[in-house]
Order: C-alpha cells, then structure tokens, then sequence
C-alpha cells in the first residue's frame, strides 16, 4: 500500500470510529419511549372504555410508532449520514424481501389448499 492509500484508510477508520454508535441517553430516550408506547395499548385493553375500532386503530398506529422508535434509537437508523442512507435502504430493502417472501408463501399455501378442496 502506497503512503496515500493507508492515509486514506486510517482517516476513514477514524471517522467510522467518531461516529456516535448511541450513547446512554439515546438508549433511555429509546427504552422510556418504548414503554409508554407499550404501556398505553396495555391500558386502553385493560380499562376496555374504548371502542374495539379505536382500541385496534391505537393499538397499530402506537406499533408502527414504536417500530421506529426501535429503529432510530436502537438500531441508529438515519439519514443524516451516506452510511446510515445506505444502512436505512438496506434495511428497507431486507424488510421488503422478507415481506413478499412470507406474503407469497401464504398466498401459495391459501390457494393450494383452495384448489385440494374442489
């Protein structure tokens, strides 16, 4: 390796290495949040004051919220960064994968079954 080469590659190691991975804060931010957006659907279910449409529609809206809340403050997905861009579509690109793999395979199975009824 040339002088500039290894250069070059220590500096990108120690911006990999200045990069805040999450600190304290950010994972008590993240498991405080977590509990209140668990902590609240349990409520509603318990307290049963709440029609079941509101109850459900709370219950997945608050899901989709904490999904990215774990995200963000445990898996230190973002934008801000061309490595976490490219780590955000990496994921969505895994999540989208897996979501047709599981999707189709369900559909598959429903209409096997569906057509060894007739």
């Amino acid at each position: 390796m040339s002088h500039s080469e290894t250069h070059a590659l220590e500096q990108m190691q120690s911006q990999h290495h200045d990069q805040s991975h999450g600190s304290v804060k950010t994972y008590l931010i993240g498991f405080v949040l977590s509990v209140i957006l668990t902590a609240i659907p349990f409520w509603m279910v318990m307290e049963g004051d709440f029609s079941k449409v509101t109850t459900l529609w709370s219950i997945v809206t608050l899901a989709i919220v904490q999904i990215w809340v774990h995200l963000k403050y445990f898996l230190h997905l973002n934008f801000t960064t061309d490595e976490g861009k490219a780590n955000t579509f990496t994921f969505l690109f895994s999540a989208l994968i897996i979501v047709m793999v599981v999707g189709l395979s369900v559909w598959i199975i429903y209409e096997s079954n569906a057509m060894m009824m007739y």
